[in-house]
């Protein structure tokens, strides 16, 4: 089994599912794969024609079942420093490493190497499949995933997410909300700063107030709350603006995001942060240009993954593994969403966070063992009566 993990996952490496780009090519190879195992499979395009997700069910018709979750897309490789080609899966040390190996298609092609004895197995309970597109720029993908099975009735009982969690078990993230805040002054000539409204400047404040916010964060975390940091943190990752020395900026755009623990946070940020531009910067923009404007684009804005006193999904891949306990972690997944609708959800997956995105990710062999072992005991599952 494997060998066939490793055959598929280089295929699976050899698709550049860079965010940006279409993964309709990758879609095409995970349907054909199913399909041949007799699975039923719908693939669904994006508004665009150039994204899909791919829901697809071995197994008896109706509610219930298994979902086994991973994302298509890979973060780019662009100004990485890679031993060899991303895009091609090469053997060092017991590593397979390339784009994607760890996050998350060593996970995905574990999955399919599984899916001709899951078509055995599942007689008793159905097994979904879930690949998702643009997880790496705001959950897109999983959203629209989300109400498509929604609208056709299809309800899942469960749900693993395969994220690389190096196999541990994981109930509970924070949720990842990211925004884009664009700034709109007048340009005019340096040597004049007071008849322009200079973007950059107001988005610098903005950036300011941000970092204020956070601050404050620190002091509400829940006294419960189990994540490393325990308070919602906020983020600025990029600000753009202006051209030259001695030209007021007229646009400036800040890229920032927050990991909030609780949506009380996440509603404190948003109205602390509407409040400053309506009653402070707006002001003082428009009475030098009245055309200024501050708008906030809503990037994506991902649940958290709640921990439950009573989860199937963590009490079956518990079994499962030998795990236990289960673990919380700061980064997020597609797993708040696939909870939203009523599922019960865990994060497990081969691999180590620690290798995503980096140039010369990898996923160890003995990670994909376990996974592998996992999904053959979930085999067994399916063919057993409902539990």
């Amino acid at each position: 089994m494997i060998k066939d993990t490793k055959d598929i996952l280089a295929d699976l490496i050899a698709f550049p599912t860079v965010s940006s780009d279409s993964n309709l090519e990758m879609i095409a190879y995970l349907a054909d794969r199913l399909e041949a195992c007799g699975a039923r499979v719908d693939v669904m395009q994006d508004y665009s024609g150039q994204k899909a997700n791919l829901f697809a069910t071995l197994g008896p018709e109706g509610d219930g079942g298994i979902v086994l979750s991973g994302h298509t897309d890979v973060v780019p490789v662009t100004d990485q420093d890679w031993a060899s080609d991303p895009f091609v899966m090469t053997e060092r040390d017991d590593h397979l490493v390339g784009r994607g190996s760890c996050d998350m298609k060593g996970f995905i092609a574990a999955t399919l190497a599984m899916a001709p004895k899951f078509a055995e197995q599942a007689r008793n309970r159905p097994l979904h499949f879930a690949f998702t597109y643009d997880e790496e720029t705001g959950c897109i993908g999983a959203g629209h995933l989300a109400q498509s099975l929604t609208e056709r009735g299809i309800k899942p009982d469960l749900a693993i997410i395969g994220e690389p969690t190096s196999m541990r078990i994981i109930e509970g993230h924070k949720g990842c909300y990211e925004y884009t805040t664009r700034f709109q002054g007048l340009e005019g000539h340096g040597s004049a700063p007071d008849r322009g409204v200079n973007a950059v400047e107001y988005a610098v404040r903005y950036v300011s107030r941000l970092l204020e916010i956070r601050g404050q964060l620190q002091g509400m975390a829940p006294g419960d709350s189990r994540f490393a940091p325990p308070w919602t943190t906020v983020n600025v990752g990029a600000l753009h603006g202006g051209s030259v020395h001695n030209v007021i900026a007229p646009k400036a755009h800040v890229d920032w995001e927050m990991r909030p623990v609780q949506i009380s946070d996440a509603d404190f940020v948003k109205d602390a942060m509407k409040y400053y531009c309506n009653d402070v910067l707006l002001p003082a923009m428009r009475a030098v240009h009245p055309d200024a404007s501050i708008e906030t684009e809503v990037i994506g804005e991902v649940a958290g993954l709640i921990p439950t006193d009573t989860n199937e999904a963590r009490r079956i891949v518990a079994q499962l593994t030998g795990a236990n306990g289960a673990d919380v972690v700061p980064f997020g997944t597609e797993a708040g969403i696939f909870q939203s609708l009523g599922m019960d959800v865990v994060v497990c997956g081969p691999g180590s966070i620690e290798q995503a995105h980096k140039a010369d990710e990898f996923v160890s062999l003995e990670q994909l063992a376990q996974c592998l072992d996992m999904l053959e005991g979930l085999a067994g599952k399916l063919a057993a009566a409902s539990e």
